[in-house]
Parts: structure tokens; sequence; C-alpha cells
């Protein structure tokens, strides 16, 4: 059962992309001609911090990955307005219709990388990925072995950063062993409520990071909601419906597990030196360590109610 249900979702995405891949191309629908039109309506530019921090990586002599289960023209529409129109200069390998999260647990002759030709995949797989470039769906074990012989190790050390616990968070974790930054805007909200929980409860953060989210107003994607309350805790009614308690959230268990922290966005990382130690989620510590700059309001109220 379990077998016929991951299929049928495969199947149903695999569907999503070749619908995806037609109205771009083809410039039909509404949604794809509405952003090719106007990008500016649906898409925020890539703040310069993040565009210098991802500079300072290369720099550095880290490799850098994008991986999108997008198709390439789209991509690169959006790319071109978030980054600019020489964002592959930043990227050493590009990844464009990665079919995440089978990228991750698919064999290599079940999903092999494939050459692009004016955004046009070519039909034959390739054997192996023998230097860095842009390529088109693909495998966790080649992306790899790839990644062995750029850095000349046996057990390539990565850092995966990604929004969705189905398509990033738990793949690149269970089948990649990668560690993973959990872009989660859900945070936002509860970190700048935090502001009002005392000092001493909170890891110390660092000065050049001191009032980035004071008095800022809070997105609407972001904020609470009002009818399903916090992201991470859930409040239960014992069997007579006379006490409530809490639960941890089947989000927050998944966060504390499968992600190494959890941060708002990139932005809130982008200024802070590139050897910065972060406090890495593990059992063996509070659910409130792992997150950054501060751990979500509620968990921090939950854990003084203990």
């Amino acid at each position: 059962y379990t077998v016929n249900i991951k299929v049928r979702l495969d199947i149903s995405y695999t569907l999503i992309l070749l619908v995806e891949l037609f109205f771009l191309t083809e410039n039909s629908g509404t949604f794809f001609p509405s952003v090719k039109q106007d990008p500016g309506k649906y898409l925020q530019r890539c703040p310069d911090s993040v565009k210098a921090w991802l500079q300072n990586l290369k720099n550095s002599g880290k490799v850098l990955l994008l991986i999108t289960s997008s198709h390439s023209d789209y991509c690169r529409l959006v790319c071109e307005h978030i980054l600019g129109h020489n964002f592959e200069d930043f990227f050493d390998i590009i990844i464009t219709n990665a079919l995440k999260p089978g990228f991750f647990s698919q064999i290599p002759n079940q999903r092999p990388f494939r050459n692009l030709v004016n955004d046009i995949e070519d039909c034959n797989g390739l054997a192996s990925l023998d230097k860095p470039g842009w390529y088109s769906q693909g495998n966790w074990t080649h992306l790899n072995d790839l990644l062995k012989k750029m850095t000349r190790k046996s057990t390539p050390k990565v850092v995966y950063f990604g929004d969705s616990m189905r398509s990033d968070v738990f793949p690149a974790s269970h089948y990649g062993n990668w560690d993973v930054v959990l872009i989660l805007e859900e945070l936002e909200s509860e970190v700048i409520e935090e502001n009002e929980v005392n000092s001493k409860d909170i890891s110390a953060e660092p000065l050049e990071k001191k009032g980035k989210y004071e008095e800022q107003s809070i997105r609407i994607p972001s904020a609470t909601s009002h009818q399903w309350g916090s992201y991470f805790l859930d409040d239960y009614k014992g069997i007579n419906e006379l006490e409530e308690t809490q639960k941890y959230t089947w989000c927050c268990s998944c966060i504390t597990t499968y992600s190494t922290i959890a941060i708002p966005s990139i932005e809130a990382i982008a200024e802070l030196p590139l050897d910065f130690k972060f406090q890495r989620f593990s059992s063996h510590k509070p659910r409130t360590v792992g997150y950054y700059p501060k751990a979500p309001i509620s968990l921090m109220k939950s854990r003084q109610k203990e």
C-alpha cells in the first residue's frame, strides 16, 4: 500500500512538471504568461547581502550547487530576476527538472542525468558526470561521484538549503546524509514575537545581527495563523476534555529529526562570518536548540511551563 502511494505521488508530480513545461514553453494558461510578462509582481529580488554571501562562499573555494525541480527555462526566468542575468556565475553545478525527492532516492539507471540544448533535454542519459555544468534530471549517486572528484575527498561535506520537508529536508538527510538547513518562513513571525521573552532564556545573538527583527512588522505570509495556531505546537484536550495540554506537531518533530538547523531566510545568516558556529538540533538537547537566530516563542513558552 505504501509503495502504491509513493508511485502515485511520483506519477502525479511528474504530470505536474510536464504541465509546467507545456504551459511555460507554449505561453499557455494564466500563471506562467503572467510571471513572464511581469516577474516583479510575483518574485522578490535577492538582497545584495545574499548575493555577496554566495560570492564569498565561492571565493573561499566552496562548490556551489543549485538543484531545482523546475524546468530550465522557468529556473532561468526566476533566477535572472532575483539574482541577475549573471546568476550562473554563482554556481558550479546547476540541476533542473531534478524531480525531487526521487533525485535522492532513485538509482542512476532509473534517473540518469541529461544534457540540455536550448532547454531541450537530450534523449540519451549520461553514464556519469565528468565535469561541472548545467544538467537536467539526474540522481544523487552520480552527483556525489562528481563532488568527490571536485573536492578530492572520499566523503564530501555538503550543506543543503531547502524549504520543503518532502522534497528537500527528509530525502537530502535520509538518502544523501547531507547536513540540511531548513528555510522555515513560519519561524519569522515567532522570532519577532520572541523579543518579548526574557533574554536569559534565549541564546546570545551575535552583535552584528542585533536588532534585525526588532521594530519590524510581520509579513502576512509568515504571520501565525489565528485558525490553526502555532506551527510548532498543538493544543490537545484529554478524554474528558477537561484538561488542555500541548503536543509537538508532526512538522516540529520532523524539523528536529531531519534538519541540522532552521532559519527564517538566507538573509538572516548572510552577513555572518563564513566560519560562524551554529548550534545544531540534537536528541540530547532541548528542542529550542537549533533554530537561528532564536527559537520560536511558542516553544520557549512551552519550555518555561515544564
